[in-house]
């Protein structure tokens, strides 16, 4: 089965439960939700929609997290960095590898890009790899005349 070339989403769609990992949580009884929005073909990439109610949590990276948030407001804190609130329209990368405390205080909904790192020789060829094929492509579609 072929994937769209292009998708479309809202962000205004049904939430289901995705607890959080019970010995995670500091404080409270979170509740998290999510859905999720796409996946790259290639399954790497992911991008959802998730909310959590109040309370305080770790939470442990396994893979780069972009964030943006949509609702509500979170007071993030991690090793080396002061601890600071984000609210509606504020970006936060994280990398894998990274660990976070979360306090929500009342309600936080986000959209997150998730994306598996590939070893930098990897990268550095897959982007060579595109280039050809951009490249190509442009001049592919040219006929001497």
């Amino acid at each position: 089965m072929a994937l769209a070339l292009i998708e479309t989403g809202h962000c205004n769609v049904d939430l289901k439960p995705s607890p959080i990992e019970p010995s995670w949580i500091i404080e409270g009884n979170p509740e998290a939700r999510s859905h999720l929005l796409s996946t790259s073909a290639c399954g790497t990439a992911t991008t959802l929609i998730w909310s959590c109610t109040e309370g305080k949590f770790n939470w442990y990276y396994d893979l780069d997290e972009t964030i943006m948030v949509l609702e509500g407001s979170m007071v993030i804190e991690s090793d080396g960095l002061p601890s600071k609130r984000y609210g509606v329209g504020d970006v936060v990368f994280f990398r894998e590898g990274a660990h976070a405390k979360w306090h929500i205080e009342k309600y936080v909904k986000k959209v997150a890009f998730l994306r598996q790192t590939n070893p930098v020789g990897l990268g550095y060829a897959i982007r060579a790899i595109n280039k050809l094929k951009r490249v190509s492509s442009v001049f592919g579609g040219r006929r001497a005349g």
